[in-house]
């Protein structure tokens, strides 16, 4: 499976922070339409993500919740009708959220800078290092962190959770508000 060494942070705006990403890429802006269905997964997480209607690609993925640098495993799988696969995806397994987000991606060497405006969140940061199959995890890391230092990232802007579960947070329960308690009623005669 592929490996890259990935981080998240909350930033300010994405305006603010694509001058100094542009300046320092090799290759961007690529601005990228995405909206990521999840389905339930028990040994990681599973996502169809469309690009358009004819477009898109089913990532499984597993990586730790932590701030900083984390390793993730993934596998991508190229989809022609992601709708259709969406359908078949939600009836044998359930989805469990969605998340639409504009992204803006550059390329700075082997790693990938995306520029997020998450709907319903606002707009994040995110590095993914691609690692080679015989590379250890210390050298990605130390690239991200390198890259952390030049895009003046604090460690409290770090994020551990991924935009599904940011979003879950975000949001009030709804079922509560759909289904409120009865218990205190009386029972009409």
């Amino acid at each position: 499976m592929a490996r890259n060494i990935e981080i998240k942070a909350r930033i300010a705006s994405v305006a603010a922070l694509l001058p100094l990403v542009a300046g320092i890429a090799d290759q961007g802006p690529f601005a990228l339409t995405q909206d990521d269905t999840f389905f339930q997964c028990p040994n990681g997480r599973l996502k169809l993500r469309a690009f358009s209607e004819n477009s898109g690609e089913l990532i499984f993925y597993q990586r730790p919740d932590q701030t900083g640098p984390k390793t993730s495993f993934y596998r991508i799988s190229p989809t022609d009708a992601p709708a259709s696969l969406r359908d078949a995806l939600t009836l044998a397994y359930g989805t469990i959220g969605r998340v639409r987000k504009q992204r803006t991606l550059f390329l700075v060497g082997r790693t990938r800078i995306h520029l997020d405006q998450v709907e319903g969140l606002g707009d994040f940061l995110e590095l993914e290092v691609v690692l080679g199959d015989a590379e250890t995890e210390t050298a990605g890391r130390a690239v991200a962190d390198d890259l952390i230092a030049a895009l003046d990232i604090r460690p409290e802007q770090l994020l551990a959770a991924a935009y599904l579960d940011l979003l879950a947070e975000a949001r009030p329960c709804e079922d509560s508000v759909a289904n409120p308690s009865r218990d205190d009623e009386t029972p009409s005669a």
